[in-house]
């Protein structure tokens, strides 16, 4: 399916292609089969503009029809070479293929620091040069501000509106995603999400244990039913991660 992938990115962009890049659980060595999602990112030549956009969607939709299971579960960027190099919060708009399949230009915020991060030092290249020529170093520190952006923009809305946990899949991803944010924050790294659970566990008692393991062995179709907890362990991250 990756090479069809490829293949298809280069058949819609040709020459605008300079690298396509596998990253997120894949990269990290975590890529579980029943809840993970394929992470791709396209290195364009330079911005695309609007109209080069349809072809893009449609043959994503191609890739969907033609059976392949994980071309449902895929998510990715193109972004140009320019300003993939390092993040700038004032032109971090690309274009996108969502998770639910659909496709646009989206804003890639503060988790975009981390994922160039990844995408540098764990990526996997499907065609073009090795993504360290592409992307900056990405110092520790900026790692930690990331991580902290992250919980302060998005996962502190979880206490005006918590709607969004209303799904065990979500409560699932957002207990594992607070695990890894700490980690980044204490140690300026990145790790999988079972390598940051662990962490979790070693090194902030057992009071979170359960819960955190309930997360990692959750499965689709499985009730978490941990509204309440993973509202508390989100309280607990976001009061550990601005100290």
């Amino acid at each position: 399916m990756l090479d069809q992938l490829v293949l298809g990115i280069k058949r819609v962009l040709d020459q605008d292609v300079v690298g396509v890049y596998v990253h997120g659980s894949l990269a990290l060595g975590d890529f579980n089969r029943e809840t993970s999602d394929v992470d791709f990112l396209v290195a364009t030549r330079t911005e695309l503009p609007a109209e080069r956009l349809p072809a893009l969607e449609q043959m994503h939709a191609e890739l969907r029809n033609q059976g392949f299971k994980w071309a449902c579960n895929m998510e990715g960027s193109y972004i140009s070479q320019a300003l993939l190099k390092r993040y700038d919060r004032q032109q971090c708009w690309h274009p996108a293929l969502r998770c639910d399949g659909s496709f646009g230009v989206d804003g890639h915020a503060s988790d975009w620091i981390i994922q160039r991060a990844i995408i540098r030092e764990h990526g996997i290249t499907l065609f073009g040069p090795a993504p360290e020529t592409l992307i900056d170093p990405v110092a520790p520190a900026e790692l930690t501000k990331a991580a902290q952006a992250i919980l302060t923009e998005w996962w502190a809305l979880l206490f005006e509106d918590a709607s969004r946990i209303d799904t065990s899949e979500y409560q699932a991803y957002a207990i594992l995603t607070m695990c890894r944010c700490l980690y980044t924050i204490e140690e300026g790294l990145v790790a999988s999400k079972p390598a940051a659970a662990q962490w979790m566990i070693d090194t902030h008692g057992s009071k979170w244990e359960s819960l955190i393991r309930q997360a990692l062995a959750w499965r689709r179709g499985d009730e978490l039913n941990a509204i309440d907890e993973t509202l508390a362990f989100v309280r607990y991250t976001l009061d550990h991660a601005v100290k």
